[in-house]
């Protein structure tokens, strides 16, 4: 009887679980077994392990080959494990040496000629094998994304008898160096949108701190324009974020050449996503849209048209900055600390107030449209806006406005001013922060009391309103919130025409 081992990683949430690989050879009747709960693309690697060792020209010995994925009770899913499951074959036939291979853990896919192929995890995974003073072997695509986790072995191969001759001292595989840094995606610039200068200022105030917006205006009127513009304004991902954002991307599979996030991320999601693609689920409870955009710009255009499950499951998200994915055989949380840019017309029609272009229904077709949007989801949003169409003659004539760099560099100064505020392991945005430790004039307070009881604003309406205020108050330079920057931040609370929170 012979026995080999080698360790590898299943994934719960951007949490690599170690998971070691055992493999026995007996005697017996010609099988080859997988059992410690495998899904289907697990038991699959049985047929891929035997063709990649056949492409070789080797063979599973006739007696029976039991692997075994301990710890047996946690599913193990995707075809990741393809790869430690042949090494440890491999070794437990002696063909590479057991004590060595103990050493590292293995993640990757076998093609049936013995090729590896990416998969996704090898971000997290590389951090956990440093973790635990393991190396890492991975598929050579992925060489540079793994060699991001730092001080560990990492073996990238592009195929598996590239891995045999390395452990036969045959060949040796040069370590990989790290990807580098993604570039961004080409952003538009603000400087092409005239006019508006009301929905400008609402968004570099949303820039700036962090805040979730509201967009309402008829078709046409630039709602999306603007909010393409909105990651041009936003300063780069701080390491401790890149990593994080890009350990999320990394376990999704959209980790393009093993390069770090740099940029926020900007997710815009259809308006017929369901609600597990919009906060994570499916049958292996992969991170939803609100996950991708975690640190970064989730946009929603045409709110209402989105299915109200979906919608009302942002609620949870928005408020803790994480959320979970529940199954019967466990629960998975993901980071979700994302920035809600929404977009929406006022009714059905989108021309509603318009007497010359409205609806026959107008104003109850109105009514019925905004309230596909519950009252606790627009609460959470910051700041809301009406953008109104300007005339041809305006916009023809109107200058070129503020271009994105100028406005980016009064957001960063405003994020720095956030981040001196609230330390190394504090909030990094106003958005986040505790409104106790905000300084208000004594006039500023007295709007901000007064104002909310009349506007009968919630705890949490309150609450959001100092922290626009604060928002305001950084993009000024000012140490405390005056009463002019509370003023303009109760102007912001307007949900829709007509109404306030």
């Amino acid at each position: 009887m012979s026995i080999a081992r080698i360790r590898s990683f299943a994934f719960s949430g951007i949490e690599a679980v170690p998971v070691e690989v055992q493999v026995q050879i007996s005697g017996g009747l010609p099988a080859f077994l997988v059992v410690g709960l495998p899904d289907k693309a697990v038991g699959e690697a049985r047929e891929r392990v035997r063709a990649a060792l056949t492409a070789m020209g080797l063979s599973l010995p006739p007696k029976r080959v039991l692997i075994n994925l301990a710890p047996a009770d946690l599913l193990k899913e995707g075809s990741h494990f393809d790869l430690p499951i042949a090494l440890a074959v491999l070794a437990a036939m002696d063909v590479v040496p057991r004590e060595d291979l103990f050493e590292f853990a293995a993640l990757g896919e076998l093609s049936l000629d013995g090729s590896l192929n990416a998969v996704a995890g090898v971000l997290p995974a590389a951090i956990a094998a440093s973790n635990a003073d393991m190396g890492l072997i991975c598929p050579a695509a992925q060489g540079g994304e793994a060699a991001w986790a730092g001080n560990l072995q990492v073996l990238a191969a592009a195929d598996l008898l590239s891995l045999i001759n390395h452990f036969r001292g045959i060949q040796v595989l040069s370590p990989p160096d790290p990807a580098g840094v993604a570039e961004g995606d080409k952003i538009p610039d603000l400087a092409d949108v005239r006019g508006m200068e009301t929905a400008k200022r609402a968004l570099e105030i949303a820039a700036a701190g962090g805040h979730n917006l509201l967009l309402v205006g008829p078709p046409g009127a630039g709602k999306s324009m603007l909010a393409a513009r909105l990651a041009g304004l936003l300063p780069d991902l701080t390491p401790r974020e890149a990593l994080e954002v890009s350990m999320i991307h990394s376990v999704a599979g959209m980790l393009v050449g093993g390069k770090l996030v740099k940029r926020p991320p900007y997710r815009e999601p259809h308006h017929s996503a369901s609600q597990a693609a919009l906060t994570g689920g499916g049958q292996r409870a992969r991170p939803g849209e609100v996950s991708l955009a975690h640190r970064g710009v989730l946009f929603l255009d045409e709110l209402p048209e989105f299915p109200r499950p979906a919608l009302e499951a942002l609620r949870q998200p928005m408020e803790s900055g994480r959320t979970t994915v529940a199954r019967a055989m466990a629960h998975v949380t993901y980071p979700a600390r994302f920035q809600l840019i929404a977009a929406m017309n006022p009714c059905r029609c989108g021309h509603l107030g318009d007497a010359g272009r409205e609806c026959g229904r107008a104003p109850r077709c109105g009514e019925d449209y905004q309230n596909r949007i519950s009252g606790p989801l627009l609460d959470r949003i910051d700041i809301s806006v009406q953008v109104q169409p300007m005339a041809p003659s305006e916009l023809s004539r109107a200058p070129p406005g503020e271009p994105s760099e100028a406005v980016a560099g009064r957001v960063g100064r405003a994020r720095e001013a956030q981040r001196g505020r609230g330390g190394e392991d504090g909030p990094p945005v106003n958005a986040e922060a505790d409104v106790g430790t905000f300084t208000l004039l004594p006039d500023a307070r007295d709007l901000a009391e007064k104002a909310s009881d009349k506007l009968r604003l919630s705890p949490r309406g309150f609450t959001r309103t100092l922290r626009v205020a604060r928002s305001i108050a950084d993009l000024a330079d000012a140490r405390a919130i005056r009463r002019a920057d509370v003023a303009e931040a109760l102007a912001y609370r307007h949900r829709m025409p007509g109404k306030t929170i």
